[in-house]
């Protein structure tokens, strides 16, 4: 298995297996909307707002994660990990970690100061993010899980409170996500 950055020539592949693996795991209409938005996020998103990494097996895409800017008035470099899919049937071997690892390498070597998340508590604290408040950093929209909202810091500094608000981009802009 080798891990890469994603390039357009996997737009395809990356919607069908965000669908696929959403619609499993949930069901249609979530499969539909995810693989909706990484699709559109591949085609809107501006170059430098975007990064994503895929991992592959022989040939066969078998994982992919997005990271697309995350936008303070304080002009910290940051950036939201949003959304994670390994297919179904290698799921549970340490993939979906190693790839955000991997990720959260790159996003560190490109100078991003922090990584934001939204989701599972306890997937994505086995990668270093932390549960954190509004108060410490407010989220684009509103929280339907405040619980989710996971952050880490990449230069080994503790999270220190970011003052206003914090906008996304216009993929992710969308109350359904949040």
């Amino acid at each position: 298995m080798r891990f890469e950055k994603y390039t357009s020539m996997y737009a395809d592949k990356v919607k069908t297996i965000f669908t696929n693996v959403f619609t499993l795991s949930e069901w249609a209409e979530e499969g539909a909307l995810i693989g909706e938005l990484v699709y559109k996020m591949q085609q809107t998103t501006p170059e430098e707002d975007f990064l994503g990494f895929i991992a592959v097996d022989q040939d066969q895409l078998i994982g992919c994660i997005f990271f697309t800017r995350l936008k303070f008035k304080t002009g910290i470099n940051a950036f939201i990990l949003s959304p994670v899919a390994v297919a179904t049937k290698h799921q549970g071997e340490g993939i979906g970690q190693k790839l955000i690892n991997y990720g959260l390498d790159h996003l560190r070597d490109v100078g991003v100061e922090l990584a934001f998340t939204y989701g599972d508590i306890n997937f994505y604290s086995k990668v270093g993010f932390k549960q954190i408040t509004e108060d410490i950093a407010k989220a684009p929209l509103e929280l339907s899980y405040p619980e989710g909202w996971l952050a880490q810091s990449l230069i080994g500094e503790d999270i220190q409170q970011i003052p206003g608000h914090s906008t996304c981009v216009e993929a992710l802009n969308d109350q359904r996500y949040w």
